[in-house]
């Protein structure tokens, strides 16, 4: 579960404490890189972009107004970066597509199987199922973080664990 700083960590931060702001990022960045290995599909890829989304919330860290938890404006930022991370890769995707990559085949195993499920989901309902399954956040938080109502992050959460559990009656069938 994700924890929120104290205040005052955050405030000297603001005010440009590099040592408060390290603690920030020591406090999030494992948190930030689940996040992102699972919306991206890609570790070495979400590191690159962990790094990205501390260099953002170092360069916006004024501008955070105390509307949301810490936390969420940090999962905001990560969500920001991760979705131009995707947008990127598919670009470059788009132009190497004539060239088919062999993907080597793990081992079967139940966790790895599992994780697959969940990254065949769309963007949208895997990003939803991360924060509020995985991150623990609220159905309200994880909203503040995709910026989407309510509702709209409920219907996420839902519709993908309908997907999972048909996968997961699927897969019982194929056994």
């Amino acid at each position: 579960m994700v924890q929120e700083p104290e205040p005052d960590v955050v405030r000297a931060a603001m005010a440009g404490d590099l040592a408060a702001f390290e603690w920030l990022v020591r406090c999030y960045q494992a948190h930030v890189w689940r996040f992102l290995r699972h919306l991206l599909g890609d570790g070495a890829l979400a590191e690159d972009v962990t790094q990205e989304t501390f260099l953002r919330v170092y360069q916006h860290l004024p501008t955070f107004a105390w509307r949301s938890k810490f936390s969420t404006w940090v999962f905001r930022v990560a969500r920001n970066a991760g979705i131009d991370a995707l947008r990127n890769r598919r670009r470059h995707d788009q132009l190497l597509h004539v060239l088919p990559r062999p993907q080597p085949e793990p081992p079967p195993d139940a966790r790895a199987e599992a994780w697959a499920a969940v990254a065949a989901l769309t963007p949208k309902l895997r990003e939803a199922l991360l924060l509020v399954e995985v991150f623990g956040f609220t159905y309200r938080e994880a909203a503040q973080v995709l910026r989407v109502p309510d509702g709209t992050v409920k219907s996420r959460v839902f519709q993908a664990r309908v997907r999972l559990a048909a996968w997961r009656d699927e897969e019982g069938r194929a056994d």
